[in-house]
């Protein structure tokens, strides 16, 4: 019978549909409860569950701090079945006010530090909650919110929190969940606040304007926020968008001209330790000639010292170069990812985060004005029953000094509830003085207002909306700009002009000698070598192009396929070995090899051509490739490759082709082009062409010839227009058809 009945709970499933049940549902686990924020809290489960167990040990801002692994311990065996590792850690970054923007955490101990040095253990660290993290929590005992079982069901924990105050944009959220992720920046609560209270009064107002009032981030370690206001509106409309922080830096004079920088302010999350050994070492690396020496002079607040090279250093250059090369700019990119009212995640824009926040807030104010309502309700019965009771003092007495069921004839003999006969019954003999019942009358007179005010307030959605104002502009003049802790720390500055900052600054100038091999192995060797040279290469290899140039120099390489590619001229290995494989610099096609290399020069043109004699002008700025992929220039037909690229020095163009055919006409004729096949230079009937020479019409063009160099100036033997097919070659032209040997 159990073997049978085993069987029966036995199930064939398909694997990969039982795989895909299990991981969504550890999916949707990750992102709901652990973690994406709730966007009317900002809160994750864990940091909800910390701040609802300290508020259970009472440790609100007035009263002693407790040691941290009471708070951990209270968290892990009551709320949070998770490592107490994970959850100090997360209290530990709500105490620290240079990574949470209104802390809520009030740390005693060692917190850790903006150097990346961590906490003390929980053991040694005290903690008790702030003054925001208690207007987070306000009216948890008034049924504002649902509470839940605890994960062994001994406890209850709210779902969400009341919120007085806007927690999600102030103090933002940073998370990763499976297939999506959450980075929220904080912002500044008194911007927000005005931003809640314009869209109150404008329900159908547009993110413009509400950027008016939000008017970008507010990060604790402060810093500049560059971006233009269309940026910002576009990021704050998609709820994605990319802020750069730069930090803040002034020049300090220290007389006879010379200076030096400080910076006060580093953009947010970045360790300061690590920023300064970057700096360092870029400098050990002579990465940075303008620096001389990098220095941290800071104590509680930040304090970077740079020192320029010498006084003649540019102190703006100088920054543009080390906001280029190091974490002194960030960008923060933006993803307001969060979970909705109905637990379902979604990137929202700072509108749909301003009014899920605002319904979160009305729903609180209803059950907690219904709440109030209650109570009142209630008192006010029990003491109606008192002044019944009064009225009829002597009555009273006697029922329950001579009845035996003193209750029930109470109840009958003036019509009282069972909750007012209970109350009468409870009354102690020193309330029996007139006094008492002044009293009463007085607080029954006030209930009653008060309860009239309630019953108004829960039958109009308006004057529902003049209290959430009114409750947003408490918590406005509480947390505020006019506060130490509210006034805005992030500042905001113009996009800067894009300064290209000179390689002749980033590296010191030295003359060296460019050697390409045929196989495509590139180095560099200091001073100018002479070109004729014998440079030794690897066995079955020989020079493929050799060129003079300079450390700051940038170089262009043309391939096969007709790509420019651009490359650093101190960036290619020096040494007396081969060097290394150009195609680690270039992402050179599996087929295609560089065909001519020179030194990139402002202003210059050039002829490129294919080895079909197809080709067109082009000026430098068309070389210029972003990517190590090369920008494609020349396109090509089936068959034909790329050969030439000639700077133009002349006004003549004179082109050889296999069949020792030699053509000469203007150069205007070749037309100017950023991209394409060109025209037809020279025509071919069954082979390819030679070489190419641009030169002047007065100087003529030049060859070798034995014996030397041959100058021919007489042109009108091979003068005529594009597309000839030309004349023969002079005599003693060179065999190889080429007009220098190469």
């Amino acid at each position: 019978m159990e073997e049978e009945s085993m069987e029966e709970k036995v199930h064939d499933v398909k694997l990969k549909e039982e795989l895909s049940k299990r991981y969504l549902s550890y999916a949707m686990s990750t992102i709901v409860a652990r973690s994406l924020p709730d966007v009317r809290d900002g809160l994750k489960p864990v940091h909800r569950r910390l701040m609802y167990a300290m508020r259970q040990l009472k440790l609100d801002p007035k009263s002693g701090f407790k040691k941290c692994a009471r708070v951990v311990g209270d968290v892990i065996g009551k709320y949070h079945p998770h490592g107490d590792s994970a959850v100090y850690g997360a209290m530990v970054r709500l105490a620290q006010d240079f990574s949470v923007r209104y802390p809520l955490v009030d740390g005693q101990g060692n917190f850790g530090n903006i150097d990346g040095d961590g906490a003390a253990a929980m053991r040694y660290t005290e903690a008790r909650l702030t003054e925001f993290a208690l207007a987070l929590m306000e009216g948890l005992n008034e049924n504002c919110v649902d509470f839940m079982d605890t994960y062994d069901g001994e406890e209850q924990e709210p779902v969400v929190m009341p919120a007085a105050v806007p927690n999600l944009l102030c103090n933002g959220s940073a998370g990763i969940a499976v297939g999506m992720a959450t980075n929220i920046p904080p912002h500044n609560l008194g911007e927000v606040a005005d931003a809640l209270l314009y869209l109150i009064k404008n329900p159908e107002c547009d993110i413009a304007g509400l950027v008016k009032y939000v008017k970008g981030p507010d990060f604790p370690t402060g810093g500049l926020i560059i971006a233009d206001q269309k940026a910002i509106i576009d990021a704050y409309t998609h709820g994605k968008g990319y802020f750069r922080i730069r930090a803040k830096w002034e020049k300090e004079d220290l007389g006879k001209g010379q200076y030096q920088i400080v910076v006060t302010e580093i953009p947010y999350q970045v360790v300061k330790s690590k920023l300064i050994e970057k700096i360092a070492q870029l400098l050990e690396d002579k990465k940075l000639p303008l620096l001389a020496d990098v220095r941290d002079e800071s104590a509680q607040d930040i304090r970077i010292v740079l020192e320029p090279k010498n006084r003649t250093v540019d102190a703006a250059l100088l920054m543009e170069h080390l906001f280029k090369q190091t974490e002194l700019e960030i960008r923060f990119a933006m993803n307001m990812n969060v979970l909705s009212s109905d637990g379902v995640p979604k990137v929202m824009s700072l509108k749909e985060v301003l009014k899920e926040y605002l319904n979160h807030r009305h729903k609180v104010l209803i059950r907690k004005s219904q709440y109030r309502l209650d109570k009142i309700n209630a008192r006010l019965e029990i003491l109606s029953g008192y002044l019944i009771a009064y009225l009829n003092l002597d009555e009273v007495i006697r029922i329950i000094r001579e009845e035996d069921d003193s209750k029930a004839v109470l109840m009958a003999t003036f019509k009282l509830t069972d909750n007012q006969a209970e109350a009468i019954l409870n009354m102690k003999l020193r309330n029996l003085r007139k006094l008492e019942e002044e009293e009463i009358r007085a607080e029954y007179d006030e209930l009653t207002e008060e309860k009239n005010g309630l019953e108004a307030l829960l039958g109009s959605e308006e004057l529902r909306m003049i209290r959430l104002g009114e409750e947003i502009s408490a918590t406005k003049e509480k947390f505020g700009k006019k506060t130490a802790l509210g006034k805005r720390r992030s500042q905001f500055a113009d996009m800067p002009e894009d300064v290209d900052v000179p390689i002749e600054v980033m590296v010191e100038k030295e003359p060296i000698t460019i050697i390409l091999s045929q196989k495509g192995w590139i180095r560099s060797m200091k001073g100018y070598i002479p070109l004729t040279d014998e440079f030794k290469f690897k066995e079955d290899d020989a020079l493929q192009c050799a060129i003079h140039a300079y450390t700051t120099d940038k170089i262009v390489l043309f391939d096969t396929s007709g790509k420019f590619f651009n490359i650093n001229a101190n960036e290619i290995p020096s040494g007396r070995g081969f060097g290394q494989p150009v195609r680690l610099m270039a992402d050179l096609g599996v087929n295609d090899n560089i065909c001519t290399m020179f030194v990139f020069e402002k202003g210059a043109k050039y002829v490129v051509s294919s080895d079909y004699g197809h080709g067109f002008v082009i000026d430098e700025s068309h070389m210029i490739a972003q990517t190590r992929n090369g920008r494609k220039i020349l396109n090509l037909a089936d068959g034909e490759v790329a050969a030439f690229c000639k700077k133009i020095t002349g006004d003549m163009v004179a082109i050889v082709g296999e069949n020792r055919k030699l053509l000469i006409f203007k150069l205007e004729e070749i037309p100017s082009m950023a991209r394409g096949r060109g025209v037809a230079l020279q025509k071919y009937q069954g082979c390819k062409m030679s070489d190419i020479q641009i030169f002047k019409e007065e100087e003529g063009f030049c060859y070798n010839r034995s014996g030397g160099v041959a100058n021919e100036k007489e042109l009108l033997a091979w003068l005529g227009h594009r597309a000839q097919v030309g004349r023969l070659v002079p005599f003693g032209f060179p065999k190889t058809n080429k007009f220098f040997k190469e």
